[in-house]
């Protein structure tokens, strides 16, 4: 009995993981709709007084704060990571802390908070699977798998990538590639993409053009790889440091307010800093930011994400990541153009977005993937996109073998985390 009840786990997962992507969407479209009328965010904050700035992100913060409190207050389970819960904690989460957070988080990111909007949905995932595996009296194996699958189809369902979804549950959360676990996460993926495209739209992330295959744009994979591997390991160390410094006590009420209060202030000259980093990414992919603003932004948007992560603002760190390298490619590909004549700008920002997202999230074969799904194309980038994820994980994993996602594990957790990925020696 204990496979139908675990592939009717699977089923179940899959549609309300989808359900909750698509409701917590609407939620973060409302709110941001609120707090800033416009096509969209950017345009929006573009467009608004100073005023609007400072009090919508102060507002954020001040909801963050009591957020945080009152589910400290109301829960008596402790905060735990879905990676840190899978390995360690059979994918055991505490459900009610965990879906508050979710909520709170779409809704400060709508309102601008500089974190993404994933981490939501990841989180509704892996608690659905987690109560499902209580229903069903599944074993902790089986649990850990569903837990992954459900945080896997949440990122698939609210960015529409089954596809990469599945892979990123079992590359980057599970941490293992193996046949029996593939259909598990492909068939919790496809349900809740399913099931979320019955309510949101059914098209591409970002829209690139078609890019010509030539010796400089691959010769520009030479330069992009190495520096998106070296930008992933301060990202993923800045991350973890932050992570293990944020706010206790009633420090939690106090840090959020000055943290988004601040980037507040600083959105009014650089609108672009406001929400997960999709509007700059499609823009360094349409080659439309200047040189100064690409390297301004390039400093100026992780720094809003490890200011609104360290503060305790909750939020996911995929989309922050891929716009990251979006920028660093971008600012690589205007450096090398006097150097290698035809290399496109556009080419190597959707070649350092992809490096990045591999290199943080230590994931390689769902960041290519992902990167197809999200733009709708693969034929124009994808030999110089992989050469780049392989040479930017590689240097990443010999410097640092956390990722963003696991930056939170002590080194000796890291080292059991490898050690239960490894099979069993036969003697």
């Amino acid at each position: 009995m204990a496979a139908p009840r675990f592939w009717l786990a699977i089923v179940l997962t899959g549609f309300g993981t989808g359900v909750s992507a698509a409701a917590l969407t609407l939620i973060l479209q409302a709110v941001q709709h609120q707090a800033w009328p416009g096509a969209s965010l950017l345009e929006a904050a573009s467009q608004a007084p100073p005023w609007r700035h400072i009090l919508v992100l102060l507002g954020a913060g001040l909801a963050t704060g009591a957020g945080q409190i009152v589910l400290v207050r109301l829960t008596s389970g402790n905060s735990i990571d879905i990676t840190e819960a899978i390995w360690f904690s059979a994918g055991r989460l505490p459900a009610l802390r965990t879906l508050g957070s979710a909520v709170l988080s779409v809704v400060v990111v709508g309102m601008g908070a500089s974190l993404g909007r994933e981490g939501a949905p990841k989180q509704a995932g892996a608690v659905i699977a987690n109560i499902l595996s209580d229903k069903g009296g599944l074993s902790d194996e089986q649990r850990r798998l569903l837990v992954a699958c459900g945080a896997g189809a949440g990122m698939a369902a609210a960015y529409g990538v089954p596809l990469g979804g599945a892979l990123f549950a079992l590359e980057v959360l599970r941490g293992i590639l193996a046949l029996r676990l593939v259909l598990p996460a492909l068939m919790t993926a496809v349900i809740a993409t399913a099931t979320a495209w019955l309510v949101l739209p059914n098209a591409p992330t970002y829209f690139i053009p078609q890019f010509e295959a030539s010796i400089a744009n691959m010769a520009s994979v030479l330069v992009i790889g190495p520096v998106a591997g070296l930008v992933s390991v301060a990202f993923v160390r800045l991350v973890a440091w932050g992570d293990r410094n944020r706010p206790r006590g009633w420090w939690r009420l106090v840090a959020p307010v000055l943290a988004l209060g601040l980037l507040g202030a600083i959105s009014i000259p650089f609108p672009q800093l406001l929400g997960n980093g999709k509007d700059i990414a499609q823009l360094a992919f349409d080659d439309q930011l200047p040189l100064a603003l690409l390297g301004a932004l390039l400093i100026l948007k992780p720094a809003a994400t490890l200011m609104c992560l360290g503060s305790g603002v909750p939020g996911g760190l995929f989309t922050p990541s891929l716009a990251l390298g979006a920028l660093l490619g971008g600012l690589v590909g205007h450096v090398c153009a006097p150097l290698l004549p035809g290399v496109q700008p556009a080419l190597v920002a959707v070649m350092g977005a992809g490096a990045v997202l591999a290199a943080t999230t230590q994931g390689p074969i769902s960041a290519v993937v992902l990167m197809m799904e999200l733009t709708g194309q693969d034929r124009s980038f994808i030999v110089p996109l992989m050469l780049a994820v392989v040479i930017a994980t590689i240097i990443s994993r010999v410097i640092e073998p956390r990722s963003i996602y696991d930056a939170r594990l002590t080194d000796a957790e890291i080292a059991e985390r490898q050690r239960l990925r490894e099979p069993p020696s036969r003697k």
